[in-house]
């Protein structure tokens, strides 16, 4: 049985009361809205009929007349009642004030007004009421955020687990929360713009894998029983879209929901976006000047929008060329130690001296990017291409031209984190298989390893010569909206169950 608080059994009174009365409190024919708020607020014309729809988020009774505030999806504005100046369906003016608006309606409600525009002594916009209509009946009392004279907050809806988990009271209580998303939105609307204009295609590649490839990670598992088989929700989609180039396309991206069965942390969700890039007869030395490219380009378009990114005023420039630093030479600028020529047990040793996790199960390619992680990441505040990581690293990529033991891949960070990987992809099938077989072997996720021979069967018919990057779209929004928890870019991360009550 549904354990109820005392405002929510208020409020299920008032509904009855409501239906007692004639009224519906949740109507279904169409409420046609004038015109937004935001437009009143921007194009205000005394006298002006107004037919607005919205949530209820203040109200005070003051006898004859009475004061609101109304919210839509585009601001707020004020809205005045005076008694025996508005009516609502089915009841008269006196009715309408003294019963429906003084008793039985509340903050939370969705409502219908209608009426004229005018401006209060204090100069307010506010819409003066004559009609009023119950759209929706609110069933629990909104936490009641309160702003002081001095625009100092008490009782904020601010616990990071109820917002998370309550994502719709959290959107409306708490304005800066929306416009997150709205700045989230417009990033990706952006870089699928630019990327339309370059005459790359948007795909689609499976969710739902028979092998989880393109990364090492622990998959989600299901299973279809039709087909009798066990499936597996994507860990990466790179190795679908570099078919697509062997296939034919000349450049190829996706947006990709990424699902990975692992830890959780302030940069770490098990369901994440990622954008996949892949442009053939290109090599990394490309991609680093295309990289810059977007990401101003992304900027401007945000400082144009929203005035209040201001990264650069928190000393993070996006001026271009962003350095270039091999990953060898920032791990000695950082720790001390060149590592270009030490064995897999030296490492180990370094790993201890600098009091950084080892296990057996690492190889040399994981013991120097557990060293980089902890020791230099932290230190790329500005954009910058950390460069030719070694082989051992980077199982899906090209050899380096001219760097014995290194491949041709960069990291782009920034604010001291990861925020895009790319490579010079490896288009030779023998080379490829060896390497991810050494993969599978020397793994500390050999559970999670899967050989995908469909992919080196494709390699066999060649593929051109191709750059390709993935973007991680989570840390980048964090990134320009400045939010230091990947929970606050997604509208429902993953949350615990909440304890039953008996």
């Amino acid at each position: 049985m549904q354990n109820l608080s005392e405002q929510q059994i208020i409020r299920r009174k008032k509904l009855k009361e409501l239906k007692l009365l004639g009224l519906n409190p949740y109507p279904s024919d169409e409420y046609r809205i004038k015109i937004p708020i935001i437009n009143i607020q921007e194009n205000f014309t005394e006298k002006e009929s107004i037919r607005i729809a919205g949530r209820l988020i203040r109200l005070r009774i003051l006898g004859k007349a009475s004061f609101g505030e109304i919210k839509d999806h585009t601001g707020r504005i004020q809205i005045y009642f005076k008694k025996n100046h508005f009516d609502s369906e089915k009841i008269g003016k006196e009715e309408s004030y003294n019963i429906l608006l003084k008793k039985l309606i509340d903050i939370g409600d969705i409502i219908g007004v209608q009426g004229f525009l005018f401006k209060t002594k204090m100069n307010e916009i506010t819409v003066h009421v004559q009609k009023l209509t119950l759209l929706s009946k609110s069933l629990r009392p909104l936490p009641q955020v309160k702003v002081d004279k001095n625009k100092k907050i008490y009782d904020a809806f601010s616990n990071p687990e109820q917002r998370y988990r309550m994502r719709y009271v959290d959107l409306i209580v708490n304005d800066h929360v929306k416009e997150i998303f709205l700045k989230r939105t417009h990033i990706i609307r952006k870089i699928r713009n630019f990327l339309d204009d370059k005459g790359y295609l948007e795909v689609d590649t499976p969710i739902l894998q028979s092998i989880p490839g393109g990364a090492v990670a622990r998959p989600f598992v299901t299973y279809h029983n039709s087909l009798g088989i066990p499936l597996y929700l994507r860990i990466a989609n790179e190795l679908y879209l570099k078919r697509l180039i062997i296939g034919g396309f000349h450049g190829v991206y996706e947006f990709s929901k990424n699902f990975r069965n692992e830890g959780m942390d302030r940069l770490h969700n098990p369901e994440f976006t990622v954008l996949e890039l892949y442009v053939a007869y290109k090599d990394y030395y490309w991609m680093m000047n295309f990289t810059e490219k977007l990401l101003k380009c992304i900027f401007h378009q945000m400082q144009k929008n929203f005035k209040d990114i201001l990264i650069e005023n928190d000393s993070i420039s996006f001026q271009t060329p962003f350095p270039r630093i091999p990953i060898l030479d920032a791990i000695q600028t950082h720790t001390g130690f060149d590592l270009r020529e030490m064995e897999e047990e030296e490492l180990r040793k370094i790993c201890q001296k600098l009091h950084i996790e080892e296990n057996s199960q690492m190889n040399k390619g994981k013991l120097i990017e557990n060293i980089f992680e902890v020791k230099c990441e932290k230190h790329y505040k500005n954009p910058t291409f950390i460069i030719d990581y070694p082989i051992e690293m980077s199982p899906l990529t090209k050899r380096h031209r001219y760097k014995k033991n290194l491949s041709e891949r960069f990291e782009l960070i920034v604010n001291g984190q990861e925020i895009a990987n790319a490579y010079s992809e490896l288009n030779d099938p023998i080379d490829q298989l060896d390497r991810l077989r050494e993969q599978i072997k020397f793994s500390e996720k050999k559970e999670s390893m899967f050989l995908d021979k469909d992919f080196i069967r494709a390699l066999e018919f060649g593929m051109p010569p191709t750059a390709g990057i993935g973007i991680g779209i989570d840390r980048l929004v964090m990134l320009f909206t400045k939010q230091n928890s990947i929970q606050e870019v997604l509208l429902f991360p993953q949350m615990r169950p909440e304890n039953k009550v008996k």
